[in-house]
C-alpha cells in the first residue's frame, strides 16, 4: 500500500507541474484575450511560471498534499486545499510584485494572480478528489451483481449522524448493507437526497413506508432520540418483523465508550432515554480541565463512566481508587487504552482505612474527589448491616475528613433516592453518610455537595442484567410485585448530569436529578423480552415473588414539605431543605452507629437508625431472599 502511495503521489506532483504551467498561461490568456499587446506579457508570464513552480509544490508538500490518499479525500482535505493553493498564491505573488517593482519586467496585468489562484483551486483540488471518485466508481465495478443481493435499509434520521452511517455503508464495499432511503421529522429535508438516498416521509411514515418498499433492516441514526422515538421505531419494526439496530445514544459518546458509526442491538436503555437537553458545556471544561481528580469506587458502573466523562475533560491527573483490584485492574486497561494522554494513577485502597486514606490524598494532592463508593445492593445490606454502617458511613467520614485535611475545594458525593424516608439499610446508611457531607460543608464553606437520583439501567447487580440472564435461561422472571415501580436513569445520562451538578455547585448543596416518571418494573421485563424476539406470557413468563422487607412500591426524590428549586440545568433541582442532624449532634449519632457496628448489635442500630432519621421505617426490615426482583 505505501509503495502504491507513493507512485500516485508522484503522478500529483507532475500533475501539479503541468497545471501549474496550464494555470498560468490559462490566466493570462483570460485577461488579456490573446489581443496585440499579448507579446508584452510573455516575459512576466515565464518569471511566473518559474516563480510558481519553485514555490507551489515546496508549499504543497509542506501542507501534506504529497503524503495523503486522497481516495478518502472529505471537506477537511478541501479545506486544507484552499489553504495551501491561498498560501502558494499568496508568496507567488509577492515574488511577482518585487521582481516587478525592480523593473525585471516592464508588462505585469495584476489580475491574473486572482484569475491563476481560482484555476488552481479548481486544478489541484480537481485532481485529487478524481483519485476518490474514480476508486469509488472501480469498487462499485468490481462486484458486479453484488449490490441486489445487499441488505435494504432504512434509515431513520436525515442529520449528521444519518448521513455519516450512509456514507460509511457506500463507502465500504464489503458492507452487507445498501441504503435505500431516509425517514426525518425536519421539514426542509423532505423529498431531498443525501448522498444520493431520498428522504420519503417523517418518522410516523416507517409503517406505511414497510409495507411499500422492500426493506430488510432499519437503522435508527439519531444519537440524541429520545425513548418515545426509539420506542416507536422498534414497536413498528416488531409488528412488521423488520431487524432493526441503532447508533449509540449521545451520553454514550460523550463518555467515549463507542464510536459514532457504531451500529448495535436497540438495548433498553435507548428505550428509556429522554430528550437531549443542549446545555453549554464550558462550565464543566473550566471545572475539570488541568485539575486532579480523585473517584472512589472507581470500578463500580458510576465510577467507571465518571471517569470516562471526566477524561473526556483532559484532567491533569485522574486517580481511581476501589477496594476491588480486579474491577480497578479492567477499568486501569480501558481508560489507559482510550485516553493514554492523560496520567491515569490506580489506587487499591478501602476507605475504612483513614490512615491509608491520609496517605492518598498527602500524596496527590487532589483539587476534586467525586465519592461513588458505597454497598448498594438492598438485600445484601439486608443481611450485613454493620458492613453498611462501616462502609458507607464510616467510609464517607474518613473521605470527608481526608478532603478538608488536604484542602480539597470540591467533594461530589453520589446518593441515592433510597435515603428518603428510608425502609432499608443501605438508604439509611446513604442518608447519614449524605448529612457528614453537608455538614463538612456548612462548618468549612468548602465545595461539598450531593447529588441524589434513582436506579441507574444496566449496572451490575441491577434489575436489567438479572432479568437477561432470566431470559437467557428460558425465564420466568421473577419481580417482586406487580405494581412495582422505580426511576431509572442510563448510567452515562446520570454520570453527564452529575458532572454537570458540579459544574454549577457552590457547597452545601442536595441536588437531585429529574428522573422522569417512574417505571413499571412488569412494563420493564416486557420491554426485554421483546427485545428479545420473544413473546411475553407466551415464550418468557413473569412470577410474582412478593415485596422484599426494605422495599416500597414506588420511591421518592426528596421528603414531604421540602422545596426544591431549579438551577441553571432544567434536569438538576436543588433541594434547599436543612438536615435534621448537624455538627455534635451528627458525630455524636455517627459515633453511636459505629459503636454499634463493632459490636454487632444488628438489632439496636436497625432502631436507633429509626430514631434519628426523618420517616426511616429501617426496623421492620429482616434478611430476604437476595435474587430476586
Amino acid at each position: 500500500m505505501k509503495k502504491i502511495t507513493q507512485i500516485r503521489n508522484r503522478y500529483l506532483l507532475l500533475l501539479d507541474i503541468v497545471f501549474i504551467i496550464i494555470s498560468i498561461i490559462g490566466s493570462y490568456t483570460l485577461r488579456l484575450e490573446l489581443g496585440p499587446t499579448f507579446h508584452f506579457y510573455i516575459t512576466s508570464g515565464i518569471w511566473m511560471i518559474a516563480v510558481s513552480l519553485i514555490i507551489k509544490p515546496l508549499v504543497y508538500y509542506f501542507f501534506d498534499l504529497y503524503r495523503r490518499i486522497w481516495v478518502y479525500a472529505s471537506m477537511r482535505e478541501m479545506q486544507l486545499i484552499v489553504v495551501s493553493v491561498t498560501t502558494a498564491s499568496i508568496l507567488v505573488s509577492l515574488v511577482m510584485l518585487g521582481l516587478f517593482s525592480f523593473k525585471v519586467f516592464t508588462w505585469f496585468p495584476r489580475s491574473v494572480l486572482i484569475i491563476d489562484w481560482l484555476l488552481s483551486v479548481l486544478s489541484v483540488g480537481g485532481v485529487r478528489f478524481a483519485a476518490r471518485l474514480l476508486t469509488e466508481n472501480r469498487v462499485a465495478a468490481s462486484v458486479p451483481g453484488r449490490f441486489s443481493r445487499k441488505k435494504r435499509a432504512l434509515v431513520v434520521g436525515a442529520g449528521d449522524a444519518g448521513a455519516l452511517v450512509v456514507r460509511e455503508l457506500q463507502k465500504n464495499a464489503h458492507s452487507e448493507i445498501s441504503p435505500i432511503c431516509f425517514l426525518d421529522d425536519d421539514d426542509a429535508k423532505q423529498k431531498h437526497q443525501i448522498y444520493g438516498v431520498p428522504v420519503v416521509g417523517r418518522i410516523n411514515d416507517l409503517s406505511r413506508v414497510l409495507e411499500n418498499q422492500r426493506i430488510d433492516e432499519v437503522i435508527i441514526a439519531i444519537p440524541s432520540a429520545p425513548g418515545k422515538v426509539v420506542r416507536l421505531v422498534t414497536e413498528v419494526c416488531q409488528r412488521k418483523a423488520v431487524p432493526f439496530r441503532t447508533m449509540p445514544g449521545i451520553y454514550e459518546l460523550i463518555g467515549g465508550k463507542v464510536n459514532v458509526n457504531r451500529l448495535r442491538e436497540v438495548d433498553i436503555t435507548d428505550l428509556l432515554r429522554r430528550e437531549q437537553i443542549n446545555v453549554h458545556q464550558a462550565g464543566i471544561e473550566s471545572t475539570f480541565k488541568d485539575k486532579i481528580i480523585l473517584v472512589t469506587g472507581g470500578g463500580g458502573s458510576i465510577g467507571l463512566e465518571l471517569c470516562r466523562q471526566i477524561s473526556h475533560w483532559h484532567p491533569a491527573e485522574l486517580i481511581v481508587v476501589g477496594h476491588g483490584e480486579n474491577s480497578i485492574f479492567e477499568a486501569m486497561l480501558e481508560l489507559k487504552s482510550r485516553y493514554p494522554e492523560i496520567n491515569i494513577y490506580p489506587v487499591i485502597a478501602d476507605l475504612r482505612d483513614k490512615a491509608r486514606l491520609a496517605n492518598i490524598f498527602k500524596v496527590h494532592h487532589p483539587d476534586i474527589v467525586f465519592h461513588a463508593a458505597a454497598h448498594k445492593h438492598v438485600p445484601l445490606m439486608e443481611m450485613n448491616v454493620d458492613e453498611a454502617i462501616t462502609n458507607n458511613i464510616l467510609g464517607t467520614l474518613n473521605i470527608v475528613n481526608a478532603a478538608l485535611d488536604n484542602g480539597v475545594e470540591q467533594l461530589v458525593m453520589i446518593s441515592s433516592d433510597k435515603a428518603i424516608r428510608p425502609a432499608n439499610v443501605m438508604g439509611a446508611t446513604k442518608r447519614i453518610a449524605e448529612m457528614i457531607v453537608l455538614d463538612a460543608a456548612q462548618r468549612s464553606s468548602k465545595s461539598f455537595s450531593v447529588v441524589r437520583f434513582g436506579n441507574v439501567l444496566g449496572s451490575r447487580g441491577s434489575v436489567v442484567p438479572i432479568f437477561k440472564q432470566q431470559i437467557a435461561k428460558g425465564g420466568p422472571i421473577t419481580i417482586t410485585h406487580p405494581d412495582m415501580q422505580r426511576y431509572f436513569m442510563t448510567i452515562p445520562e446520570a454520570v453527564h448530569l452529575v458532572l454537570q451538578a458540579a459544574s454549577i455547585g457552590k457547597g452545601n448543596e442536595k441536588f437531585v436529578l429529574n428522573m422522569g416518571s417512574q417505571v413499571r418494573i412488569v412494563d420493564l421485563a416486557n420491554d426485554l423480552i421483546r427485545l428479545s424476539g420473544l413473546e411475553p406470557g407466551k415464550d418468557i413468563g413473569i412470577v410474582f415473588t412478593g415485596i422484599r422487607p426494605g422495599e416500597k412500591l414506588r420511591e421518592d426524590l426528596w421528603d414531604e414539605g421540602h422545596e426544591f428549586k431549579p438551577t441553571k440545568h432544567p434536569d438538576i433541582y436543588r433541594d434547599d431543605s436543612s438536615e435534621c442532624l448537624t455538627g455534635e449532634e451528627l458525630a455524636a449519632v455517627v459515633s453511636k452507629l459505629l459503636h454499634l457496628a463493632e459490636e454487632g448489635d444488628v438489632k439496636a442500630i436497625l432502631e436507633y437508625l429509626d430514631e434519628t432519621i426523618p420517616g426511616a421505617s429501617v426496623s421492620t426490615a429482616a434478611p430476604s431472599e437476595i435474587f430476586t426482583y
